[in-house]
């Protein structure tokens, strides 16, 4: 295995870090939904979409990481022609959506633990639960934007 296909696969795997913020921030926000079924479970609805939002950035990092391997030419192109250069090009355009992935997750799941506690006590506040939950969003989809545009430039 040549250092190209080497620095691109850990490019591959720093991209789906953003899995592991996902899981932590879901898992977290997913005990907290738990605890407050416990003392009404009409508001599973309400609480899943909440314990959900965490989990795209694991989305993002997952097509960062298939376009590292299309970059790469390990999905349907050459991969004899992959240098080190490239490769470490690959691995250095998947660390914004890994590293800033993992972290917004598990701070977006923060913000959802604390949202879930706030319509556990106040049935109306789920538009502004959400409204706060997803504005952790806005700096995953930014890494991701950076990344994936990365990733398609070293792909032409």
């Amino acid at each position: 295995m040549s250092y190209g296909v080497l620095f691109a696969l850990l490019g591959a795997a720093a991209a789906m870090c953003a899995g592991i913020g996902s899981a932590i921030g879901v898992s977290r926000a997913g005990q907290a939904s738990a605890a407050l079924l416990t003392k009404d479970p009409n508001k599973f609805g309400t609480v899943l979409v909440l314990q959900l939002l965490p989990a795209s950035q694991a989305i993002y990092g997952f097509v960062c990481a298939v376009f590292a391997f299309i970059a790469s030419g390990l999905l349907g192109g050459d991969v004899a022609a992959l240098t080190a250069e490239k490769g470490f090009a690959i691995f250095a355009s998947c660390i914004p959506v890994g590293l800033v992935g993992a972290i917004s997750a598990v701070m977006q799941g923060n913000v959802a633990i604390a949202c879930i506690n706030l319509t556990g006590k106040q049935e109306g506040q789920m538009g502004k639960s959400i409204t706060m939950t997803v504005l952790v969003e806005i700096f995953a989809i930014l890494s991701f934007i950076v990344s994936l545009l990365a990733l398609i430039f070293l792909r032409a």
